[in-house]
């Protein structure tokens, strides 16, 4: 079972669950830094991190949701469903350990976390209030037919990303609005692989439009 870091609720007793998925390389701690940011905008959301499910297999620490050895487009696909069980099991593990209902939950990912989210969250059979991709890419986008529901989306990306082009969310965001999703995007010109203050924004307020909508 996975497990990671936690944070809050703010105040009172939990009301949501927002589940942080971390990039390649990196573990929980590296995302868990965002709740008290989200927090003013969610104060009874409970926050984990968890660490992804295997070793990083290109350096001797971290973590990764699966392996980048293989990047062809059928063995990525392969290695998000394996990934997606695994965050879906801790997801219902998370809501049932804090009394919330099948839905009281979103899924916010950065980078490779971003990319698992994205794979996850449409399959599962209650789908999130909400899904967050920050600097990702939808791996299997021929499949998005597949899916089982059309949790609303946003897109956060850094134009300058060296690491994962901005074009990969451009191209999710178009294949997701093809399919039937919700999307909602940012983009932000100088920004590099990593999350600014104008998506953490951005965040919380799509959180709290998508707590608040049902």
């Amino acid at each position: 079972m996975l497990d990671g870091p936690r944070w809050g609720p703010k105040q009172g007793p939990a009301e949501q669950l927002v589940v942080l998925c971390h990039g390649v390389g990196a573990d929980g701690h590296d995302l868990i830094d965002l709740a008290p940011w989200w927090a003013a905008a969610l104060p009874q959301a409970a926050f984990v991190a968890p660490d992804a499910p295997e070793p990083y297999d290109a350096a001797p620490m971290g973590r990764q949701w699966f392996t980048l050895w293989d990047r062809a487009p059928a063995q990525l696909a392969a290695g998000a469903d394996a990934a997606s069980l695994r965050l879906g099991a801790f997801i219902d593990a998370e809501l049932a350990r804090l009394h919330l209902p099948d839905d009281a939950y979103a899924l916010m990912g950065f980078s490779q976390g971003a990319m698992t989210v994205l794979h996850a969250g449409p399959r599962r059979a209650v789908p999130p209030r909400a899904i967050l991709a920050f600097s990702g890419a939808l791996l299997a986008p021929g499949s998005l037919a597949e899916t089982v529901s059309r949790p609303p989306v946003l897109l956060a990306h850094g134009e300058a990303d060296a690491v994962v082009p901005a074009a990969r969310s451009r191209e999710a965001e178009q294949a997701l609005r093809d399919a039937g999703f919700a999307v909602e995007s940012v983009y932000s010109p100088r920004l590099g692989h990593g999350i600014d203050e104008a998506g953490l924004s951005t965040g919380a307020m799509f959180l709290q439009r998508a707590f608040a909508a049902r």
